[in-house]
């Protein structure tokens, strides 16, 4: 099986300390056969990912490791932009020039800037799921993303002090989403990292995925969200054999935004 792990952090991002280097390394010793750097992006001010990743840095770091172990793996690199549906004109003569071969699009704030976290703590749990799946519908019409990360990331937040959402209460909102991600072109990712925490499931829930393949979808990446080096590869096989239980036949990686499916 080709292994994937297409959503990961280095020192590129706030909130990693890893090298690129430190994480190739973990992903051949995990039996991955390939990754995608995805560092936090923004062009939103006031928020932790804007300006702070160094692309010409970040360029000559995936330029050198592509030549350390060329061998071993293939390394693709990409970003995860906050909130890309804001400041598209801004984005869009950013990107231009930038050749990434994947964008993952998502949400971590609301308004001027309202983290989710500080969000779920002054709203009821009604008021935080509703008003986070509306904004992720926002995300998917984005024409600078490939495909929308962790779809239903406010658990994350939410679940210690609301708990998780019942998918049934939000059905219709999460099918309007994943048309419009499927009417897009677009795809979604199964994240596995709150399978290393309390919520023990990925994101999104099983739910999204069976009523996502229902629907037509077929475009999805597979992908850590791992900022550590041990966590890189973490949960990829297990996912994999959920989405071929669901029916998938195929998961995605990308090169020059372009999908490419991989036979599981």
């Amino acid at each position: 099986m080709y292994l994937i792990d297409y959503h990961i952090h280095s020192n590129n991002s706030f909130d990693s300390k890893e090298t690129v280097t430190s994480v190739c390394e973990a992903a051949i010793e995990q039996g991955i056969n390939e990754i995608c750097f995805t560092e936090h992006f923004s062009v939103k001010e006031g928020i932790k990912s804007h300006g702070y990743i160094n692309i010409k840095k970040y360029s000559d770091e995936i330029r050198e490791a592509r030549e350390i172990f060329k061998d071993k793996l293939t390394i693709k690199a990409g970003i995860e932009i906050c909130e890309p549906h804001e400041n598209e004109e801004e984005l869009r003569l950013i990107l231009k020039n930038i050749p990434f071969d994947f964008i993952l699009g998502s949400i971590h704030n609301f308004d001027y800037n309202v983290g989710l976290n500080t969000y779920m703590s002054k709203n009821t749990k009604e008021e935080s799921y509703s008003r986070y799946f509306k904004e992720v519908n926002k995300v998917c019409t984005s024409p600078y993303i490939d495909v929308v990360a962790h779809l239903d990331l406010m658990k994350r937040y939410a679940f210690n002090t609301h708990g998780n959402y019942d998918f049934n209460e939000y059905k219709e909102t999460i099918e309007e989403v994943l048309n419009n991600i499927i009417k897009a072109g677009k795809g979604i990712e199964v994240n596995t990292s709150t399978l290393r925490g309390v919520v023990n499931e990925t994101m999104p829930s099983i739910g999204i995925l069976k009523m996502y393949y229902d629907l037509g979808g077929r475009i999805i990446t597979v992908g850590s969200d791992a900022h550590k080096a041990e966590d890189v590869g973490a949960g990829i096989r297990e996912s994999i054999e959920v989405l071929k239980s669901i029916g998938f036949k195929e998961i995605y990686k990308f090169e020059n935004r372009k999908p490419i499916a991989v036979e599981i």
